[in-house]
């Protein structure tokens, strides 16, 4: 698995990856630029978990700039919005999606998991 990661990794140009966060209209808002992997997805947790611990009735997760994410991003991603679910709070994931990351969601099957936006006006309109 290790090496079909690796393949998939070398075939996509990584810039570095930046995750941002702000409160916007009771919407905590969590925007991630540049390339997701194991190696920053910790960056996007943290950011998850801030807004988790917020009381932001809503988090947008904005991915429009991230032109890469892999299982390890996925996995961040479900353990927040199983968070949020339990906390009887809304995540949303907005786009535009680059095909990479909406090929992540779509191939896994976790697209129906996560209520998706096709961009931050739709995610902050929900």
């Amino acid at each position: 698995m290790r090496e079909k990661h690796d393949m998939l990794s070398a075939m996509y140009v990584h810039t570095p990856a930046e995750v941002t966060h702000a409160v916007e209209d009771e919407v905590f808002v969590v925007r991630v630029s540049g390339s997701l992997d194991h190696d920053s997805a910790p960056l996007l947790e943290e950011a998850c978990a801030l807004a988790e611990d917020s009381g932001a009735p809503r988090t947008v997760v904005d991915l429009s700039l991230t032109d890469f994410a892999d299982s390890t991003v996925l996995h961040v991603l479900l353990a927040a919005q199983r968070a949020h679910h339990r906390q009887q709070r809304t995540l949303i994931v907005a786009g535009p999606f680059h095909e990479v990351v909406r090929r992540l969601f779509d191939v896994t099957g976790t697209a129906g998991y996560f209520t998706l936006a096709d961009d931050m006006l739709g995610a902050l309109g929900s």
